[in-house]
């Protein structure tokens, strides 16, 4: 859009920038920065204009991005220019991914790199590495307390490694996934020691005071993120002699987005990351980027307006890469973080869809789907060129944040209701099975998170060690059961290293010091490979539930209605332990695939007349997943326990 205000700027910008930039070849940067300057010149101005150094700042914005641009190496350049064309290309059905800790996994980079092939055997083609930055041992939050954003942990690689991961990634079509933490850094960083020596201007990068007063005033409204084991908003410094704020751990400062030095460096920091071969970068904690007395300093206005100058800005320099939203916040919120187009992402072009999470584990508790049905009816219609990822089980505790008017709407009492959950999965409650453990537990209030992996939360681990062979069966359906709904439900799937092998809880978190006071390493395991053979051990439980997900993957890739196109349609049904939707081709109705899943473990039935215009109307129904044809009873169709279908019409 030309507008001359801007577009006086950016001229006054290009005849000051330095030569060593201006001499190289700009053709596409000057193109899509010429594009897209007005919408960063707006947002500019409405989060640093008042400023004196505007206009300095606003320079050493586009020299940013044009340095950024001339690394970048011309194999990502190519790919830009090929997704620029196919710009719906990460909607596609085909996508599938991973999350996993690199030490975990594999050991480290060059190990990952020799593990690439498990990935395809499986289906996997979209790899999420878990933070894999400098960080301080023994204070580094599972790697969420970066020291050194340009450098990598030395147990996990260097940069080469992670150099010829990438290039192999890309000769095999998978995609990178990797985290850049927007929100703190570890206050062991140069910025950090810096501003401990008494440099303002590295102050300026964090949130420092000289008394208790301004914290305390942030603190009237500031909810708590840790209040058992990091109490409080700010720390005292006794080397630097102020208080600074520390949302999360007392060891992680708060960067000081007002302070638009700040901005530049991490948007630098991104694009360094893009320029390594990212194919997608994960933003942690971006709920948290804007501070602001009187709120809660969550989800604030600014907060949207930074991620949208980080995406026009990241669209100029390295246009192929994906950002994901990590914003575990409600849906309401979290809706936001795609942007407020009609249509393009214009914040983050990926959410995690932590609802869908939360909901299916209510299902499973309850062995109902009252309350998934109930908020899924509530979970807001994302923009079109924006998808979910969609999971069962990630690094990170289990919340249950569900919203008290849906808990209300589905027979429970909202406080009794949570305790129930927190007493089933950590096996408290009747005849549980779960092996789970609490996090984040409140006193005060009584509310908890939940860790544990999916296998031992669902009584796989307790019906192995009963032998109780039932049980095991159970606990596998339940298993592919979670699996065959974020396959489905829309979105991108996202499986968590582990999980294709059953791999159970890892109690040896409780003999590290740095670990045992932190539950959620229960659920970050290092990779038995020895084990993982079995996988092709028939009859294994190895076998029977890595070889079904490899199936379901390889069957969700065919099935074109399964694209993230807003083509879902939730189908209220009498029967409360299913749960069941409907995917169509946006252009042929006619093509489409209904999904019923019966979270109960015994077979229910679902009348097909009552599924209005879902109906099948002639033929036969065709389970895609398993390729034959249900179990029906007249007009009835049969469930089993635990079990899921994928309908189509013959």
């Amino acid at each position: 859009m030309y507008e001359q205000v801007s577009h006086s700027l950016l001229n006054d910008i290009l005849n000051q920038i330095r030569p060593e930039i201006s001499e190289q070849d700009l053709r596409h940067f000057y193109t899509r920065l010429g594009a897209n300057f007005y919408a960063i010149h707006s947002l500019f101005v409405k989060l640093y204009g008042d400023r004196d150094d505007f206009d300095l700042q606003a320079l050493r914005l586009v020299e940013t991005m044009a340095q950024q641009y001339i690394k970048r190496p011309e194999t990502l350049r190519q790919l830009d220019l090929e997704r620029e064309k196919d710009y719906n290309w990460f909607l596609n059905q085909k996508w599938v991914g991973m999350a996993l800790y690199c030490n975990g996994f594999a050991g480290d980079l060059p190990g990952l790199q020799s593990r690439l092939s498990y990935f395809q055997e499986l289906g996997i083609n979209l790899v999420h590495v878990m933070p894999i930055m400098l960080c301080p041992e023994g204070s580094s939050d599972g790697g969420y307390a970066v020291s050194d954003f340009r450098e990598l942990d030395p147990q996990v690689g260097t940069l080469d490694d992670l150099q010829a991961l990438s290039e192999e990634m890309q000769q095999r079509d998978l995609l990178l996934v990797l985290d850049v933490v927007v929100n703190h850094t570890s206050n062991s960083h140069y910025w950090a020691q810096q501003a401990r020596a008494g440099d303002t201007t590295y102050q300026d990068y964090y949130y420092t005071f000289e008394n208790r007063n301004v914290p305390d005033m942030f603190e009237q409204s500031m909810p708590e993120v840790f209040p058992e084991t990091s109490p409080g908003n700010f720390t005292w410094d006794e080397e630097m002699g102020r208080w600074v704020m520390t949302v999360f751990n007392d060891y992680q400062w708060d960067l000081n987005y007002s302070n638009p030095a700040v901005f530049i460096e991490m948007l630098n920091i991104i694009l360094f990351w893009a320029n390594r071969g990212a194919d997608i970068l994960r933003l942690d904690a971006v709920a948290f980027l804007w501070k602001k007395i009187g709120s809660t300093c969550q989800n604030e206005r600014e907060a949207h307006l930074l991620l949208q100058l980080l995406k026009d800005c990241c669209q100029v320099t390295a246009p192929g890469v994906l950002f994901i939203a990590e914003a575990i916040v409600a849906p309401v919120e979290v809706i936001k973080y795609f942007g407020e187009d009609a249509v393009i992402a214009k914040e983050c072009e990926i959410a995690y869809n932590a609802t869908f999470m939360a909901l299916m584990w209510d299902a499973v508790a309850t062995k109902n789907a009252r309350l998934l049905n109930q908020g899924i009816k509530n979970l807001p219609v994302k923009l079109e060129r924006a998808t979910w990822l969609n999971y069962i089980r990630c690094h990170d505790d289990i919340g249950l944040g569900f919203d008290d008017r849906d808990i209300l709407l589905s027979d429970y009492e909202p406080t009794s209701h949570r305790k129930f959950l927190i007493d089933y999965f950590t096996g408290q409650f009747g005849d549980s099975h779960a092996r789970g453990l609490p996090f984040g537990q409140n006193d005060k209030t009584g509310d908890a998170r939940i860790s544990g992996s999916l296998a031992s939360l669902v009584g796989l681990e307790y019906a192995l060690e009963t032998e109780d062979d039932r049980g095991v069966d159970d606990a596998i359906k339940l298993i592919l059961l979670l699996h065959g709904m974020i396959m489905s439900f829309g979105g991108i799937p996202l499986l968590y290293y582990g999980d294709a092998l059953g791999t159970l809880n890892d109690d040896s978190f409780r003999d590290d010091p740095q670990k045992q006071g932190d539950t959620r390493w229960v659920h970050r395991p290092a990779i038995d490979w020895e084990k993982a053979a079995r996988r092709n051990t028939s009859g294994t439980v190895e076998y029977k539930i890595f070889s079904a997900l490899k199936k379901m993957i390889s069957v969700r890739k065919e099935v074109h209605v399964f694209a993230d196109f807003n083509n879902r349609e939730l189908i209220s049904v009498e029967n409360p332990h299913l749960f069941v939707f409907g995917r169509y081709h946006l252009n042929n109705h006619h093509e489409q695939v209904l999904v019923v899943a019966n979270f109960d473990s015994k077979p229910q039935y679902l009348n097909l007349q009552d599924l209005g215009p879902w109906a099948p109307q002639y033929g036969k129904l065709i389970d895609l997943y398993s390729g034959e044809c249900p179990d029906t009873f007249k007009k009835s169709l049969v469930i089993p326990g635990f079990g899921f279908y994928w309908l189509s019409g013959s």
